[in-house]
């Protein structure tokens, strides 16, 4: 308004000045300037007179004011005119192209007028501030809005930008070192504008581990049987690992061993068992007997029908009658004794004449055989004398 005003008062004080019979136009087309005495005071006629032909959307401007074609310039002068020529403004967008004419100096000025709400972060190619001075083609991209959970926290912004980590790197927000983003950075924007990062980080350490040593024996006729001679102290070896550990938003997700240094050898034990059997005497109730060992064994009994199955069994490994003065034990001893004879406190003679299942852990143990007429529980630690002779192969267990 304020330049319309100042346009009228011009053209009222020009009307106050002398009047001559033509007044100067200089007229600007583009990078031509024509320069005429016009005989006629409206643009209409004045650029009929200078030969000037005009597109429907071309128009005039006075003082940057566009003037109407039968507008009466008052006589004075010398005036300015300067024809906007009307080009051709084609616009892509993701949904749709569509093209107008327009007369605007800058390409933001041409889309404002045609009524495009514009925003500082909508994408355009050419840039806004872009001259038009011919048919322009230009590439739009509304900023659409964005939500960035990251950190625990979530951040929204507008962006235009054609993929997540272009839309995260002008939020100023960048995925740095291992960081990803759900969708990927190289993706395009969600639909829903939802975009995730992953904070990833990852540490490396050595770790150290243990190499268990294995224990070697060896037989001594020097030592007596139960006897144990520490040869060479055994030695744990050792391994180096270097471990990579990667965590997302703090949470462990993989742990990879990327590689292991020995740095020391186990060292095997050697240990030398006893062979020498020395055969020793023991009152007992009922007399005196001679043994090669005595051992601690954990002691359980049974019979027939207590015998742990679902039926009753009267019949032995050895293909004796269960009764007392059978004995079981585990396979290892009975394979090597089976047929000799034992002393146990409390429950008499026996001879070891069935085989039996034992402990899990492997603890010395021996089942004290009974009639079911006669049967007693045991359950608890007693002492196993084993009777002379000795076998002729000691086993490992009893040294």
């Amino acid at each position: 308004m304020k330049r319309l005003f100042w346009l009228l008062l011009v053209l009222s004080l020009a009307s106050c000045q002398p009047q001559d019979a033509k007044t100067t136009i200089y007229l600007l087309d583009g990078d031509q300037v024509l320069t005429l005495q016009a005989d006629a005071n409206t643009p209409a006629a004045i650029l009929s007179q200078a030969g000037v032909t005009l597109s429907p959307a071309d128009e005039i401007h006075f003082n940057g004011i566009d003037l109407p074609d039968d507008f009466s310039l008052p006589p004075g002068g010398p005036y300015t005119l300067q024809i906007r020529r009307a080009q051709t403004l084609t616009l892509l967008s993701p949904e749709n192209k569509s093209s107008f004419q327009t007369t605007a100096a800058t390409v933001g000025q041409a889309l404002a007028q045609a009524g495009l709400q514009l925003y500082a972060a909508d994408y355009f190619e050419p840039p806004l501030e872009t001259p038009i001075k011919a048919d322009l083609t230009v590439t739009y991209r509304p900023a659409r809005d964005i939500f960035i959970s990251v950190d625990g926290q979530t951040v929204t912004d507008k962006s235009s930008a054609p993929t997540v980590g272009r839309a995260l790197a002008s939020a100023g927000i960048p995925l740095l070192g291992l960081d990803r983003s759900l969708p990927g950075e190289s993706e395009p924007l969600p639909a829903d504008g939802q975009i995730k990062i992953v904070r990833v980080t990852e540490t490396v350490s050595l770790v150290e581990k243990s190499i268990p040593f294995s224990k070697k024996y060896e037989y001594s006729a020097d030592l007596a049987v139960g006897t144990q001679k520490v040869l060479q102290v055994g030695e744990p070896g050792l391994i180096v690992s270097r471990v990579r550990v990667r965590y997302e938003d703090g949470v462990e997700v993989e742990r990879a061993t990327e590689a292991e240094t020995l740095v020391r050898s186990p060292k095997d034990s050697l240990v030398s068992l006893g062979t020498q059997v020395t055969v020793q005497t023991l009152e007992v109730p009922g007399g005196q007997i001679q043994y090669w060992r005595a051992v601690q064994m954990y002691a359980t009994s049974y019979s027939p029908c207590r015998s742990g199955t679902s039926k009753c069994s009267y019949g032995t490994a050895s293909g004796m009658p269960v009764k007392r003065g059978v004995v079981a034990m585990v396979r290892s001893l009975y394979n090597q004794l089976a047929g000799s004879q034992v002393y146990v406190p409390g429950y008499g003679v026996a001879v070891i004449g069935d085989l039996g299942g034992g402990f899990p852990d492997g603890r010395l143990w021996i089942d004290l055989g009974y009639s079911d007429e006669d049967w007693q529980t045991w359950s608890g630690m007693v002492t196993v004398y084993f009777l002379a002779p000795a076998p002729a192969t000691i086993p490992d267990m009893l040294n």
